[in-house]
């Protein structure tokens, strides 16, 4: 059992785009088991009795994922392939689950996680990884054909909104436009032509902007973003507390657990605004080691997909590489007040089983897929 340990360990070691995914993917999941505690000891401890609630749960579900990352590390990508439909079903069936009354559980005026015993479970995280998957065995399929608009183009954007109208019924906006900045991607990669990714945003840009203006929270939160201290008591509320922040922490920081805007300023510490706090206790030194470790992570994502031996693979490493790159842009931009408010986590470090886990797993078939060429390489 030992030997077969470090024969593992150093097959690891052996290939660079692991080294060069996994070390700082293991420093994000450290720290951010370390802030989850720093920014809801308080909160935990005036809702559960216990300051080590939350600290408790990330630290299980940063050990399943480590496990789950390793055996989708391991895992044939050709038996991945051939459960791309089934994927797709599941997290359909589970989106229109969450949707089903004594089934959903509701939190902040939302409906978007299912629960399981004392655990839940949000299934647009999962839809999201299905939607990457079927992108890549689809136009991997169509290969030959990708300048058909009928072929390349509209059963894509289909499944796409099939996706999409349950999660806008939660109701999650957010994301709805991160599943379309990522098919985008995905399908310009693919080799989709230009002219029909381009000309379809001219009809999608009407009904965005109608289901933008459709919800006043929506509307209250574009307007605040324009001048937040002019709406300090209520839209603007949470990036002014974001920016106190990152203003208080300085170059250096305040400190480990020394922040105060986590103290019941600013909403949802240990999940949306996480980045916030770590730009508080650990100023803007601690927010550039974080954002390169990002950039190191999602730099090898892009040359995994790169180096990919055939068009399934490669479109594959490219929709998880941008499935991790969007929410971090996001989360990262609504903390530093650049984009308007929007409820999501940062990928590796905010509180979450669910986002931990799909995030993980993803991280573990981009190493899956950069072992293959290195053993090809050696070859």
């Amino acid at each position: 059992m030992i030997g077969n340990r470090e024969y593992r360990i150093k097959e690891l070691l052996r290939n660079e785009s692991d080294i060069l995914i996994l070390f700082p993917l293991c420093f994000l999941v450290g720290l951010g088991i370390v802030m989850v505690y720093s920014a809801s000891s308080a909160l935990a401890l005036r809702k559960f009795g216990t300051d080590h609630y939350y600290l408790i749960r990330q630290a299980v579900f940063a050990l399943t994922g480590l496990g789950l990352m390793f055996v989708c590390r391991r895992i044939s990508i050709t038996f991945i392939h051939s459960f791309t439909y089934p994927f797709l079903g599941i997290a359909l069936g589970l989106l229109i689950g969450v949707l089903i009354p004594g089934l959903g559980v509701s939190a902040g005026g939302a409906t978007r996680w299912i629960r399981f015993g004392t655990y839940t479970f949000q299934p647009s995280e999962f839809a999201r990884f299905a939607l990457v998957l079927y992108l890549a065995y689809s136009l991997d399929k169509k290969e030959k054909r990708l300048d058909e608009f009928s072929i390349a183009f509209v059963p894509h954007v289909l499944i796409l909104c099939l996706i999409c109208l349950p999660i806008l019924l939660q109701p999650d906006f957010g994301s709805v436009a991160i599943l379309f900045f990522m098919t985008w991607l995905i399908m310009f990669a693919g080799g989709v032509r230009l002219k029909h990714l381009g000309l379809s945003l001219l009809f999608l840009i009407p009904p965005a902007l109608m289901l933008l203006v459709s919800a006043p929270y929506r509307i209250r939160r574009l307007i605040s973003f324009s001048d937040p201290w002019k709406y300090a008591g209520d839209e603007g509320y949470q990036t002014i507390h974001s920016l106190m922040a990152f203003g208080s922490g300085g170059v250096w920081g305040a400190g480990l657990g020394k922040g105060y805007q986590k103290l019941f300023y600013l909403p949802e510490p240990h999940t949306d605004f996480i980045f916030s706090v770590i730009g508080e206790e650990l100023g803007l030194a601690g927010v550039m080691v974080v954002m390169i470790c990002y950039i190191v992570i999602i730099r090898q994502g892009i040359r995994i997909a790169q180096n990919a031996e055939d068009t399934f693979r490669a479109l594959f490493a490219t929709g998880l590489t941008v499935s991790i790159a969007l929410p971090v842009c996001i989360n990262m931009g609504v903390a530093l007040a650049l984009l308007p408010t929007k409820g999501l986590t940062l990928p590796f470090l905010s509180y979450g089983g669910t986002s931990l886990l799909v995030n993980m797993a993803s991280v573990g078939f981009l190493m899956n897929i950069g072992r293959m060429q290195n053993e090809k390489s050696r070859i």
